[in-house]
């Protein structure tokens, strides 16, 4: 359960809980029946086993299906901090119509949810920051089940935006400037962005790098909608186009600027790329479109590297 269609058949359960649930639980699935077979997936009770330790609690019979060694994991153990950091503002509510059931901010919401999910299944300690203009919420990095409902709590609300939603600018460099003087411990950041903002882009990837400078390794979503922000894919006709930050118009034919808007976007993604890298972040292309497995893989992938 977890490519955009499953999703869409059970938003009517109206319980994000619920559904991440069967995003990572399809996921697992998914993973045993890939390539991937083998990957660290028996996430709560077991680690790999380090060559030279006790063999005293090695699983022997995962090791009979895995043909790998793993080390019964206890309770108490804890061993990343993760911290999700989440876009909401307006223009995270593309493409957005009435009582539409996805847009960038519904991806983001329902892939962080499972990250929360399988962060947890893997006693990984897990906090939250949303920002638009300014942050809006923050929470430290906790394990229990308590802080989990909370984070949740708070995901959900975000599935139901109002009017003034529409109009929440973003000033992305200061929100991260902020958080990473709040986070006092190394953690893995875990952004999920659009990557527009109002303001200066070099003071945007100021604050990316004033995260690599606290220590922190980040992962950066670059959440859009492919066809339609990239490719700019529309019918050839009139639209009238509204910024969702300012309330700004603009009355055209698509076809008439396409080829032009999709050497600017290219230009910007590839600007993107470029900073990323100079600066050892991790990012990667999150599409709406898409199901939400690349998300997962790619945090497994970089948990993998960091242990």
């Amino acid at each position: 359960m977890k490519n955009l269609n499953d999703i869409q058949a059970i938003q009517q359960f109206q319980n994000l809980e619920f559904i991440a649930r069967q995003v990572v639980e399809g996921f697992i699935t998914g993973l045993h029946r890939s390539p991937f077979h083998g990957f660290s997936v028996e996430f709560a009770e077991h680690r790999t086993y380090n060559k030279g330790e006790s063999t005293k609690f090695i699983d022997w019979k995962l090791f009979a299906r895995t043909d790998k060694l793993y080390v019964k994991r206890f309770e108490e153990e804890t061993n990343l901090r993760c911290h999700l950091v989440i876009d909401h503002s307006g223009s995270m509510l593309f493409p957005y119509k009435e009582n539409n059931v996805f847009n960038k901010l519904y991806f983001s919401v329902y892939t962080a949810a499972a990250l929360i999910f399988l962060l947890r299944k893997q006693r990984d300690a897990v906090g939250m920051s949303l920002f638009s203009d300014k942050i809006d919420f923050y929470s430290l990095s906790k394990l229990s089940n308590i802080h989990a409902q909370l984070l949740f709590a708070e995901l959900e609300k975000l599935l139901t935006p109002g009017a003034d939603d529409l109009k929440k600018q973003t000033n992305a460099a200061q929100a991260l400037h902020e958080i990473a003087e709040k986070i006092h411990k190394r953690s893995l950041v875990v952004v999920f962005s659009d990557m527009f903002d109002s303001g200066d882009k070099d003071n945007l990837f100021s604050a990316l790098q004033h995260l690599k400078y606290r220590k922190h390794e980040v992962i950066l979503f670059h959440v859009t909608d492919h066809k339609l922000e990239e490719n700019f894919e529309y019918a050839h006709r009139p639209y009238k186009f509204i910024d969702m930050e300012t309330g700004t118009e603009l009355k055209l034919n698509p076809n008439e600027i396409q080829e032009l808007f999709r050497k600017q976007y290219k230009d910007y993604k590839e600007e993107i790329k470029l900073r990323c890298l100079q600066n050892q972040i991790d990012i990667i292309e999150a599409d709406i479109n898409m199901d939400f497995s690349k998300v997962l893989m790619a945090y497994l992938i970089k948990r993998a590297k960091l242990f």
